[in-house]
């Protein structure tokens, strides 16, 4: 098991429709999720930033977000919520959507 943590910015005044839409999570994103072997996935807000977090407990990562990213419902959902944030400087290419969240480093963890 992996753990990832990733930040993006949160664009101003989309605050609302950014929770309204995880409050409605469509359940065929979360299904593509599960089945790329994403687990304990979280959204974190902080003045205008969001982190995310999730465990990643398969084998292939890069085969995996692939099909994340290659799911059709998945990429309609990435349509919404895509319009409400702007990449940080530094973006990183490893992550689920090519690099439009940026990885961070994890510095600390205890179970």
């Amino acid at each position: 098991m992996k753990r990832f943590g990733q930040v993006i910015r949160l664009k101003p005044g989309c605050h609302a429709e950014y929770k309204r839409l995880h409050d409605n999570i469509w359940p065929e994103v979360v299904a593509a999720m599960h089945r790329a072997n994403m687990r304990n996935y979280s959204i974190y807000h902080w003045n205008g930033l969001l982190f995310g977090t999730f465990e990643y407990v398969g084998d292939n990562f890069e085969q995996d977000m692939a099909a994340v990213a290659n799911d059709p419902v998945t990429q309609r959902w990435w349509q919404h919520t895509d319009a409400t944030q702007q990449p940080v400087s530094g973006t990183s290419t490893g992550s689920i959507e090519g690099g439009w969240w940026t990885d961070m480093e994890e510095m600390f963890h205890v179970d």
